[in-house]
């Protein structure tokens, strides 16, 4: 293909997605392409030409149709990037984002600041694995426990945890939050990105974020049944200057301060910000 043809292909294909609602549509038309052609960006736009034939084309062609009805990429592709690892996902698990590698980071750094030589560390609802996977590989020394109530979400997870050589140090339970466990597990630092969409939200939502599965979005009226449950059973499951760390959405700071004001067990409540200067994780210290 000529330069000019493959410049023009990129732009019909951006003008496509964009058309449909899609917010970037050129990152993603270069996402497609890595996946298709098994190379980095930059081989992309250095050879690209070079490396499009007729096959590449269909195959390209049918991944922008069905992304045009606003499917997840991720899904349609079967993989996605966090904490630049790559990790596989379908329709049983939520899709990561890169809010929750905030907490990833926030964990690591609690870790090796406090210097937990072999932490052990609880990853509730962990969905793809991606949490209980990146904290494995960065932190080895650390026993991880995975638990989801989803037993096909936990099958991805395994998958995850396989592909990244961190099988041995996860393990995985169905259980819905602590209820499978020891009772005499406890552990130095518990995370979550639980469910906190308001069903009243649900219907707002963009056809993306609806794709996940409802089970690891929704929770009750106020989007906080999960979390009220998480903040209640935790203290017994820390130990002794442990911490709980999880996600929230944009409007829960003050409900889920009020919840813990009360709750003399917890000694430190701190909020951490995101990129987009949105209160987005949690952290309760005992």
């Amino acid at each position: 293909m000529e330069r000019k043809e493959f410049q023009k292909f990129l732009l019909n294909a951006e003008k496509a997605l964009g058309e449909a609602g899609i917010e970037s549509p050129a990152a993603e038309v270069a996402i497609i392409l890595e996946h298709i052609l098994e190379v980095d960006r930059l081989q992309i736009y250095l050879h690209g030409a070079e490396l499009i034939n007729d096959n590449v084309m269909k195959v390209f062609q049918r991944i922008v149709e069905r992304r045009k009805t606003r499917h997840p990429l991720q899904y349609i592709l079967g993989e996605t990037y966090f904490y630049g690892r790559r990790f596989f996902v379908d329709e049983d698990v939520m899709i990561p984002t890169p809010e929750t590698e905030l907490l990833c980071e926030l964990a690591i750094n609690y870790c090796t600041g406090s210097a937990i030589e072999f932490p052990e560390i609880i990853d509730i609802g962990t969905g793809s694995g991606v949490i209980a996977v990146t904290l494995s590989a960065e932190l080895t020394g650390a026993w991880l426990t995975a638990v989801d109530k989803s037993q096909p979400a936990l099958a991805v997870a395994r998958q995850n945890a396989a592909r990244h050589g961190v099988g041995e140090r996860i393990q995985f339970l169905k259980s819905d939050l602590f209820s499978a466990l020891d009772p005499e597990a406890a552990f130095d630092l518990i995370l979550s990105n639980p469910p906190y969409i308001a069903e009243a939200e649900y219907p707002t939502l963009p056809p993306e974020v609806k794709s996940d599965p409802k089970i690891a979005l929704l929770s009750g009226v106020e989007g906080l049944d999960t979390i009220k449950e998480l903040v209640a059973q935790a203290p017994q499951r820390l130990k002794p200057g442990g911490r709980l760390m999880f996600e929230i959405g944009y409007d829960q700071t003050e409900k889920i301060a009020e919840i813990t004001k009360n709750d003399s067990r917890y000694r430190s409540f701190s909020i951490i910000k995101d990129l987009n200067d949105i209160d987005r994780v949690i952290i309760l210290s005992i």
